[in-house]
């Protein structure tokens, strides 16, 4: 069974999507990320995918205050992405108490460094983000064009001691278009646990993308379509939710 990762963007300190209520009894949820986590976790999330979005500008960790308070709210783990390019950055994340850090750029730049990180901090700390555009490998924040194929870039990421890597594949919708399925597929050759990072429009798309995961595709991260309640599941959900006046923490620990 694929692990779902709900997606939590943040940009200066607030949630860039918004959870949306039923038709007809509209309700929008808070822009707090910690309050945002919470309700995650109340409908069963199992972990977490933070963007720290103002990271990817700065290239540092920004919210590191905010992202704190989301790892003591919660009581599942959390990984983040977003800017982090140094080995202290990576670190400090780390001793926030996140349970893994998603590097992009520093990748592509300093495989150095991640053999360092990995060795460091093991394997399952470390997870690398591989974003293409029209099959070509894309870097800072999606700007720049990195010389390097999606797979050969896997293999080195191999090659170093990583055993996870998250794959998305900007198309004219962003990550909504649809699964890459057949890279998704070729990068799961490498033998590296992979991630599928957007492309998921509805449950069909999840039915698609259990059958990769016999090669190895064991998760994604799901954004925009959890945030408008594409899954039929999240009508009861939002039924359940707009009885409720307390979606703070201490509501669901």
């Amino acid at each position: 069974m694929l692990l779902i990762f709900p997606s939590i963007e943040i940009s200066h300190e607030n949630c860039v999507e918004v959870v949306q209520g039923l038709p007809g009894a509209e309700r929008t949820y808070s822009i707090d990320p910690v309050k945002m986590a919470v309700l995650w976790r109340g409908e069963n999330a199992k972990t977490l995918h933070v963007v720290d979005v103002d990271g990817f500008v700065e290239g540092k960790l920004v919210n590191r205050e905010l992202l704190r308070r989301m790892v003591q709210a919660v009581d599942i783990p959390i990984q983040i992405g977003g800017g982090l390019r140094s080995f202290e950055q990576i670190q400090e994340a780390l001793e926030l108490g996140v349970y893994r850090v998603v590097i992009g750029t520093a990748a592509v730049e300093q495989p150095g460094l991640v053999e360092r990180l990995v060795k460091v901090f093991g394997t399952r700390k470390i997870a690398i983000a591989i974003l293409t555009r029209g099959g070509k490998v894309m870097i800072e924040g999606g700007r720049v064009e990195a010389h390097i194929s999606p797979l050969d870039l896997a293999k080195q990421m191999k090659k170093l001691g990583v055993s996870r890597i998250l794959y998305g594949n900007w198309g004219e919708q962003g990550f909504d278009s649809a699964p890459p399925l057949g890279m998704l597929r070729e990068l799961a050759s490498t033998n590296v646990r992979i991630t599928s990072m957007g492309g998921v429009r509805d449950f069909r798309d999840l039915i698609q993308l259990q059958e990769l995961e016999k090669f190895g595709v064991d998760s994604v991260v799901i954004g925009k379509p959890l945030y408008e309640n594409r899954f039929p599941c999240q009508g009861l959900w939002r039924l359940n939710e707009q009885e409720l006046s307390d979606l703070s923490p201490t509501r669901r620990m």
